[in-house]
C-alpha cells in the first residue's frame, strides 16, 4: 500500500471554478489558492488542464466477495474503483453468503480496509438471505462496527408492501436507509430481459415495462410519507419514475433516487445484436426515457450517479441473451459517460457533478468521512479528470476482473487522471498504487 505524501497539484480548474494550486499535507487539503507559499521538497503534481473534483462515492457497487471471486474480488473491484476516480463505494449484499448479518458486513468492511485503494462500506440486506420473507439483523448491523446506514435486497425487489414498511419503521431509529430495487416481479418477472416495446416484441424477449417499475416507486414514496422514514430508488430508468419522484419531493417526502451511466446513454435498440452485454436489469430503455432521466438528473430530481457496477465471469454472460445473466461493469468509465453526456452538453456544470457524484451520494448514506468537497481542511480525497482526451475504450484494459463492459468500442470524451484518498495516491497514469 503506497503512504501518504505530501502534494502540491497544481493549475487544477477546481470543480469548474477556476485555476488553483492545492496543497496537500498529512492526508488533508492544507490550502487552495494561487501564489500558496509551499515549503521545499512538497512533490509536486502538474494538473494543467484537469479538473479537479471530490473524490466520487458510489452508493452502488457489486464486488461478488465472498462467493463469487471468479467475477470480482474486493481488491479487483476497488482497484477499478480507483481508476474510475471513486474514494468510497458501497458493497452490495447479493454475495454468498448474503451480507445479512453483523459479521458479514464487519468481514466485508475489514478486507475493503485490508485492500485500502476505497473506502468499503458494506450496504446490509434488508431481508434474510434476500428471501422477502423476514427481516434481517437490520439493528446489529448497523450497531456493528461495520456501521451499517444503508440497506438493500438489491438484484431483487423487496415487493411485499408489509415488510417495506417494518424496514423502514426499523431503520428510522438510527437513520438509515432503505434503497429499493424497483420490480414488481408480477409485471417484470425474473425472465423479463428487455424493455416492453417494438424492439421486445420483435426480437421476441420477455418484455420489461415501466410501469413495473413505477408501481413500485410509488409505493414506496407513501411507506416513506407513512413511516417519515427514508427511501432510495436504485437505477431509476423511466420517465414515469421521474414523474414520480418530482411528485414527492413536491410534498416532501424523504425520497431519494440514483441514475447509473448506462441509463444516461444507452438505448434498448442496442439489443437487437443479442449481445448480453447489453442485459441489465432494469433494462436499457428507449430514447424519451434517457431523456427523461438526463433531465432529471441535471435539476435534481434525481440525486445521484451511481454504477451499479456487476461484474461477472465470462462463463456467466456468454449465453444465448435470454439465459446470460444480468449486470454489466460501471466504475471505470462513469466519470466520461457523465462527462460526454451532461457536461460536454451543457447540461451540467462540474459544482452539479460533483454534487451528484460525491456531495449527494455520502448525505444518502450518512458518510461524513467523504463528500465534503474540495476545502481548506478537508480529507484530500481528490479526483483529477482529463476532460480534453478522447478514449476508445478497450475492455481488456478493465482493472476489474471481469470483462462485460458494455462501453467496449464506444469513444468517450474524457477520462481520470489521478485519484487520491486522504492524500494517498491510488490512481494515476493509468497504474493503480497499491
Amino acid at each position: 500500500m503506497a503512504s501518504t505524501t505530501d502534494y502540491l497539484i497544481t493549475g487544477a480548474d477546481v470543480v469548474g471554478s477556476g485555476a488553483a494550486d492545492i496543497l496537500v499535507r498529512d492526508g488533508r487539503i492544507a490550502e487552495i489558492g494561487t501564489g500558496l507559499d509551499v515549503p521545499s521538497g512538497i512533490e509536486r503534481v502538474d494538473a494543467d488542464g484537469l479538473v479537479a473534483l471530490p473524490g466520487l462515492v458510489d452508493l452502488h457497487t457489486h464486488l461478488r466477495e465472498p462467493g463469487r471471486e471468479d467475477a470480482e474480488t474486493i481488491r479487483t473491484g476497488s482497484a477499478a474503483a480507483a481508476a474510475g476516480g471513486f474514494t468510497a463505494v458501497f458493497a452490495m449484499a447479493n454475495t454468498n453468503p448474503v451480507t445479512d448479518t453483523a459479521e458479514a458486513a464487519e468481514r466485508i468492511a475489514e478486507l475493503g480496509e485490508r485492500v485500502g485503494l476505497v473506502d468499503v462500506h458494506p450496504v446490509g440486506a434488508v431481508t434474510k438471505s434476500l428471501a422477502g420473507e423476514e427481516l434481517a439483523e437490520l439493528g446489529l448491523m448497523a450497531r456493528s462496527r461495520a456501521q451499517v446506514r444503508v440497506f438493500s435486497d438489491d438484484g431483487k425487489c423487496v415487493h411485499d408492501a408489509r415488510l417495506m414498511r417494518r424496514a423502514l419503521e426499523y431503520v428510522k431509529a438510527f437513520d438509515g436507509v432503505v434503497t429499493q430495487h424497483a420490480q414488481d416481479p408480477l409485471l417484470a418477472d425474473g425472465s423479463a430481459c428487455c424493455h416492453e416495446g417494438e424492439v421486445s416484441g420483435r426480437l421476441g424477449l420477455p418484455g420489461w415495462p415501466g410501469v413495473a417499475e413505477e408501481v413500485i416507486v410509488a409505493r414506496d414514496v407513501m411507506l416513506a410519507r407513512h413511516t417519515g422514514s427514508r427511501v432510495h430508488i436504485a437505477h431509476a430508468s423511466t420517465a414515469g419514475t421521474v414523474e414520480v419522484l418530482r411528485w414527492a419531493k413536491s410534498l416532501g417526502i424523504d425520497v431519494t433516487a440514483e441514475v447509473t451511466p448506462h441509463h444516461l446513454m444507452l438505448e434498448t435498440d442496442l439489443l437487437a445484436g443479442y449481445d448480453p452485454v447489453f442485459k441489465v436489469n432494469p433494462p436499457l430503455r428507449p430514447a424519451e426515457d434517457i431523456e427523461a432521466v438526463r433531465e432529471a438528473l441535471a435539476d435534481g430530481t434525481i440525486d445521484a450517479v451511481a454504477t451499479d457496477h456487476a461484474p461477472h465471469a465470462r462463463h456467466d454472460k456468454e449465453h444465448a441473451f435470454a439465459d446470460a445473466a444480468f449486470g454489466m461493469l460501471g466504475l471505470e468509465q462513469a466519470l466520461a459517460v457523465l462527462h460526454t453526456t451532461m457536461v460536454e452538453p451543457g447540461r451540467m456544470t462540474w459544482a452539479q457533478v460533483a454534487e451528484a457524484t460525491s456531495a449527494r451520494p455520502a448525505r444518502i448514506a450518512r458518510l461524513t468521512s467523504q463528500g465534503g468537497g474540495l476545502v481548506a481542511g478537508a480529507p484530500a480525497n481528490i479526483t483529477l479528470f482529463d476532460p480534453a482526451v478522447t478514449n476508445v475504450v478497450d475492455r481488456e484494459e478493465s482493472k476489474s476482473l471481469s470483462r462485460n463492459n458494455p462501453w467496449h468500442g464506444h469513444t468517450l470524451k474524457g477520462a481520470v487522471a489521478a485519484t487520491f484518498l486522504r492524500g494517498r495516491r491510488t490512481f494515476a497514469n493509468g497504474e493503480v498504487h497499491q
